[in-house]
């Protein structure tokens, strides 16, 4: 059952905001870019100068960490505000998924249509693809893209693009075979979207598949970089930003739009000059060292965000509904979520803090380390390595092998962001306070490793896929 505060009278009486009164909110996700993928964070071989710009304009947070370190529970995490095992989302949903985002869970898009927004996304969804789970059913006026990864077919990996099934609103519409179209289209339809709402609060939700294998591009990028396909992809993408921020301008909006450009985890570093870089950090995506989790996060907000700063404070895309919820006066759902508003941040408020600890989530429900943003300690657990082998090349996919940790570690991300040298034997006070973080975060959502089941768990939604 849909949360009361969704219903259509409600809303039919929700009074007509003006440009003084409301915020519109355009928020960015990319897909696999990694935390050294912008110019402005070391990227090499290309440059991004409108992401740049936005860095420098508005705040850049360099300890910001993806609810999981894969693409549908990140993004589950993020549009809900919620750790993704809370909510029973692990992994990434397959084509005909037998789970999906559950009805009772309140969407960003949910959430802000509670004060009168229209809301679309354009790009990926990944909550699950039956209709059911699909964004107009959690709150999105329109929605145009993929409905999960574009490399989600039979016989992956594979270099020629597969038949993937372009959904707008509730209709698949056309199985795309050229994905050099997907940034351009989810580009033109995000410009078109903030024209047609100029007069009305909006949420865009612009969600684009690249730089996720298999790369693609246009022709008007193709070639332009100095690293190779991947350089033109980022090109292209920092080209629909700037399409993007120059459409907010020339509709009359820019100074009340609140801007958010993320990623969902870090870089698929296995296939080589087809991946980003996680910028000197440990391991990459599908793993809970921070190479999987931390990702590039920029925050624009026209008299709100004092220009080129830098928030190191630990943060996370779970923070992000809570923090557009403070920022349009929407109420936040009746159920626990776990994030906190980031709004003191964005404000550059002296001393805020509003995140103490985040909890690594990851597989069905293992928790695999904990962090107060200072240290952070692992648990023993297996994990996917990348280092075990050299990566693939041209769209093919390098070998990857398990390494386990046989008993916790501790590293102090001051000064070993790249989690290199443990010093559990130097901080036995630290330990004791991050244990008890754990202990308490088992309790609530469970660990498989310690066989801890939680009480604060949720369901996905479960799907009949044989309608």
């Amino acid at each position: 059952m849909k949360h009361a505060l969704l219903s259509g009278g409600l809303l039919c009486c929700t009074p007509l905001l003006y440009a003084a009164d409301y915020t519109n909110i355009v928020l960015i996700n990319l897909d696999d870019v990694g935390y050294g993928d912008f110019s402005c964070n070391g990227a090499y071989g290309y440059t991004t100068p409108n992401i740049d710009q936005l860095a420098a304009d508005g705040v850049r947070f360099t300890h910001f960490l993806a609810g999981q370190p894969i693409s549908g529970a990140s993004r589950a995490g993020m549009l809900t505000g919620c750790y993704p095992n809370r909510i029973g989302f692990a992994y990434a949903p397959n084509p005909n998924s037998t789970f999906g985002i559950h009805p009772d869970e309140m969407t960003m898009g949910e959430l802000v249509k509670q004060k009168g927004y229209q809301t679309a996304i354009f790009g990926k969804w990944h909550l699950g693809d039956a209709k059911e789970s699909l964004p107009l059913q959690h709150g999105f006026d329109e929605y145009y893209g993929l409905p999960y990864s574009n490399d989600m077919w039979p016989f992956h990996p594979q270099y020629e693009f597969p038949d993937l099934p372009t959904i707008e609103g509730n209709e698949v519409v056309g199985y795309n075979t050229d994905q050099t179209k997907f940034t351009t289209d989810y580009t033109t339809r995000a410009v078109s979207f903030i024209k047609k709402n100029r007069k009305k609060p909006f949420f865009l939700y612009l969600a684009h598949s690249m730089p996720h294998v298999p790369l693609a591009v246009s022709d008007k990028f193709k070639g332009k970089s100095e690293q190779g396909l991947f350089g033109d992809v980022m090109m292209e993408i920092d080209w629909s930003i700037g399409q993007v921020m120059a459409a907010l301008e020339e509709a009359g909006v820019a100074d009340n739009t609140l801007i958010v450009l993320t990623s969902d985890n870090g870089p698929w570093a296995n296939y080589g000059n087809h991946a980003g870089s996680t910028g000197g950090l440990r391991e990459a995506k599908a793993c809970t060292f921070d190479g999987g989790n931390r990702v590039p996060c920029i925050v624009y907000w026209k008299g709100h965000t004092k220009p080129g700063t830098i928030c190191n404070k630990l943060s996370s895309n779970i923070d992000l509904l809570p923090t557009f919820a403070e920022i349009t006066g929407a109420p936040l759902p009746n159920h626990k979520i776990d994030g906190v508003s980031l709004l003191p941040l964005i404000e550059g408020q002296k001393d805020a803090n509003p995140r103490k600890s985040f909890v690594y989530y990851y597989h069905k429900n293992d928790l695999e380390a904990v962090t107060d943003g200072e240290f952070k300690l692992v648990f023993p657990h297996k994990y996917v390595t990348y280092g075990a082998y050299e990566p693939g090349n041209d769209g093919q996919p390098g070998q990857l092998t398990n390494a386990e940790i046989r008993k916790p570690e501790l590293y102090d991300l001051r000064r070993d962001p790249g989690e290199r040298y443990n010093v559990i034997g130097q901080h036995p006070d630290v330990v004791q306070k991050l244990m008890k973080i754990a202990d308490e975060a088992r309790e609530d959502l469970g660990d498989n490793l310690t066989r801890k089941k939680g009480t604060g768990r949720r369901e996905a939604a479960k799907i009949d896929v044989k309608k």
